[in-house]
């Protein structure tokens, strides 16, 4: 039997315990209901913020909603994170992932911005990357709107959200922004929908994510599986950001994830991984029922605030050699 922290059990026998539906049970409308309730009850609340604005950004079908946080009521030129909320492209939005964008704003001490990008079955695939990286290209600009000199851009995302943030970097090394992407955060990120063996099959039923969701998923989000826009490990890694990428013990996903963090490194990227020996996929936002989720939090975001620290170390003989 795989390891299971003391409270990573006690929520799995509590929803173990609840009557009716689960996810794939049910229609997209219902899901989202679900999930807004069981983040409602089980994230950390936002906590108090210096600005958290709600705006919109143009986007390539229309509007995007998009949530501006800042632990500063007054900022000069900064990196931003960039955030796409996790929900397998179908269910989530920027209620579901309000705590953890507030977290990450306090404790990096930079502007985070959440992107609510267009969900499926409603808008397929590739609606959400597109929306992603149009808003990512749009915060580069630092555009008056958003009231902030953006210098740089850290993607960052859980789950499908981790997927949309591998995407937006590749994009946007492929074809660069006004600034550059500096760092990467990928939380339990899917990175090849093909995957269907080792941990897929080991956690697939009983660890909250499960096979027919993830199934449930696919089928609403109906995307190609030769296109990295669906499956960013079929591209090259060569030049991306510096990364922070983190797996839970008992997700599906993990064995992708490890993947795609051992191509990262083979391709000369400086990287970081960690994994929540014992957790379950979703431990981000379920971190007031999971009291030691919100330590992988802050381990996360501390080995990325360490890595952001090298960056700007690193620019500082590079600008000093420049001004000679």
């Amino acid at each position: 039997m795989p390891y299971v922290r003391p409270d990573v059990q006690m929520m799995l026998d509590l929803l173990a315990a609840q009557e009716g539906p689960k996810t794939h049970e049910t229609d997209p409308a219902t899901a989202r209901a679900m999930m807004d309730m069981i983040f409602t009850m089980a994230e950390r609340p936002a906590g108090e913020l210096a600005i958290k604005r709600d705006f919109s950004i143009p986007g390539p079908a229309g509007d995007i909603s998009a949530r501006l946080y800042d632990p500063r009521d007054n900022r000069g030129p900064s990196p931003v994170v960039v955030f796409f909320h996790g929900g397998g492209f179908v269910i989530g939005n920027i209620e579901t992932h309000d705590g953890l964008c507030a977290e990450t704003a306090r404790t990096l001490d930079l502007p985070v911005v959440s992107v609510d990008y267009r969900l499926a079955p409603e808008y397929p695939f590739p609606a959400a990357p597109e929306d992603c990286i149009a808003a990512a290209r749009w915060i580069a600009s630092s555009p008056q709107e958003l009231g902030l000199e953006v210098t740089g851009l850290i993607p960052a995302g859980d789950s499908a959200g981790g997927n949309l943030a591998a995407v937006t970097s590749i994009a946007l090394r492929d074809d660069p922004a006004d600034v550059p992407v500096i760092a990467q955060w990928l939380i339990y990120p899917a990175t090849d929908m093909s995957a269907d063996g080792g941990s897929m099959r080991d956690f697939g039923e009983g660890f909250l994510l499960e096979a027919k969701t993830m199934e449930w998923f696919s089928n609403h989000y109906a995307g190609d599986e030769t296109d990295w826009r669906l499956n960013p490990v079929l591209k090259d890694t060569e030049g991306l950001p510096p990364t922070v990428l983190v797996t839970a013990g008992l997700d599906p996903l993990r064995d992708q994830g490890r993947a795609y963090a051992g191509k990262l490194i083979a391709s000369g990227v400086h990287t970081v991984y960690r994994e929540a020996s014992g957790n379950i996929h979703g431990f981000a936002n379920l971190r007031k029922i999971i009291p030691s989720a919100h330590d992988d939090v802050v381990a996360c975001l501390a080995a990325l605030n360490m890595v952001l620290a090298e960056i700007e170390s690193d620019a500082v003989p590079e600008q000093a050699a420049a001004a000679e």
